[in-house]
């Protein structure tokens, strides 16, 4: 039934309430405060030395959510002579901020992920450090871990290292303006119209970073799309849910990024440490199935590479439908997980990225797991022993892993209510919609225009999965997320 809409205290509670039932603590411990004001008073030095270089000079810039203050990394790229490109990464040097066993890292252990609720962030770290002292802002001198490598004209990495260095960034950009402008749709944010040097910087990038992309999908990469959605909201009230939509400008970041955590991997396979694996699927048969529902032929072992070659087909060919066969198969792949991969063996891959070698280490803001690489990264550096024990790897991967699911399933839930929130305005309203379920608890439609999906409660009979169809909003329920329509 339509519920008056709840006040945006009342969704932040909401959204507390879910995260303690997924067994997350969302208030930092009483230790944690005690901790920032030391660090106020005696904050680590952020300067050069013989172990640190000094990289502030160059034109460094970060491409984030419009919102986003919780900055990780930042980039910048130097064609060399042969034509090859260098990619430098700086990522924020947590650690300096946060030693192990520390009452901040301990916290950060225990919640291991930042949860974005819609109405509220709850954030791993405290805010004063995330988005304060080791968020790369602009303009600000900050302590990283630069990840370097060598793109050849082919999309290939070649000569790589990783080190210490102050880096300082020139330009705090946004997906959105940056995105519109590479794809030529939108003239050039403000910081980037300003400098042709700015301007050169991220077209190289981008040109890296689109050859990367090409030459993943090569070896098997799976093209896959889900339909994320984030309300929008105005004078604290949620007047909206949109879709996040993938642009140049979040590929160049997402690139970058699977291949510096590629580049680390491959720094830390003498040591143990922490992967990011998806196994190859158990559940291949059903993927044949599904593909073959969709007139397509997959072998009958599991291969990333043709499974992409049908993904493309379906993108071209449904559209529409294409973001419910990619969670269809996100599901039947199964979720990544975090696992001890020990010094000179060979821990499974990713097969989603189609990639052997992979860990995390470019979120040390928002993922424990990074801050932990990110650790073994620096203890190497200076010729220091492993920081954890092959134990200790195991539980914090096993507790990573848990975590991940119990804050997908936050963010699911809260998801649900806002988009019923946002709803409640339009009831009544008649939309163009497809089918993406049927299910013996009845058939689900996903609105085109209003990106939220809901059950049909009248006038499913006949209806199939991809069927096409007009359908009027009749109901929303913010307690429990749901979302109903009756065929018009």
């Amino acid at each position: 039934m339509h519920n008056p809409s709840p006040n945006h205290g009342d969704l932040k509670a909401i959204a507390k309430e879910i995260m303690i039932e997924h067994g997350f603590e969302p208030e930092f411990p009483p230790a944690v405060p005690e901790q920032l004001a030391a660090l106020r008073n005696h904050p680590p030095e952020v300067a050069p030395d013989v172990n640190v270089r000094d990289l502030r000079g160059l034109l460094w810039s970060s491409i984030d959510n419009d919102t986003s203050r919780d900055l990780d990394q930042i980039e910048v790229a130097e064609r060399l002579p042969d034509g090859s490109v260098k990619i430098m990464i700086g990522i924020a040097d947590v650690d300096a901020f946060a030693s192990k066993l520390t009452p901040v890292d301990q916290h950060a252990a225990r919640e291991t992920t930042t949860v974005y609720a819609g109405v509220r962030n709850f954030p791993m770290l405290p805010e004063e450090l995330s988005t304060g002292q080791t968020s790369l802002l602009e303009n600000q001198d900050r302590l990283s871990v630069v990840i370097e490598f060598v793109v050849d004209s082919t999309g290939m990495v070649q000569a790589s290292s990783v080190y210490r260095a102050v880096v300082r960034n020139q330009a705090q950009l946004q997906y959105n303006s940056v995105g519109a402008w590479l794809e030529s749709s939108s003239a050039a944010p403000p910081k980037v119209a300003a400098s042709s040097d700015l301007q050169a910087q991220l077209r190289l990038q981008d040109e890296v970073a689109q050859k990367l992309k090409d030459q993943r999908h090569q070896h098997g990469a799976l093209s896959l799309q889900t339909d994320e959605l984030h309300p929008l909201v105005l004078n604290e009230e949620v007047i909206d849910v949109v879709k996040q939509q993938k642009n140049r400008a979040t590929e160049l970041i997402e690139d970058f990024m699977v291949a510096a955590n590629g580049v680390v991997a491959r720094f830390l396979e003498d040591v143990s440490s922490l992967r990011r694996i998806v196994r190859s699927p158990e559940r291949w048969d059903r993927i044949v199935q599904l593909a073959a529902s969709k007139g397509g032929r997959l072998p009958a072992q599991p291969d990333s590479k043709a499974l992409n070659d049908f993904l493309l087909k379906q993108k071209t060919s449904n559209p529409d439908h294409f973001a419910d066969v990619s969670l269809a198969v996100i599901k039947l792949i199964g979720p990544g997980e975090y696992v001890l991969e020990r010094a000179g063996d060979v821990a499974p891959g990713h097969f989603g990225l189609a990639v052997q070698d992979y860990t995390h280490s470019t979120a040390p803001n928002r993922r424990f797991a990074d801050v932990v690489t990110q650790r073994l990264i620096k203890a190497k550096l200076a010729g220091q022993r492993n920081p954890y024990s092959e134990s200790e790897l195991t539980d914090i991967a096993a507790n990573c892993t848990k975590k991940e699911d119990a804050a997908r399933k936050v963010e699911r839930e809260m998801t649900k209510r806002l988009a019923a929130v946002a709803m409640q305005r339009r009831i009544g309203e008649v939309f163009d919609s497809v089918v993406t379920g049927v299910t013996p608890h009845g058939t689900f439609v996903r609105a085109f225009q209003a990106h939220v999906e809901g059950l049909l409660l009248q006038g499913d009979h006949g209806l199939d999965v991809g069927d096409k169809l007009r359908v009027k909003l009749v109901s929303t329920d913010v307690s429990k997320g749901y979302i109903d329509f009756a065929r018009a």
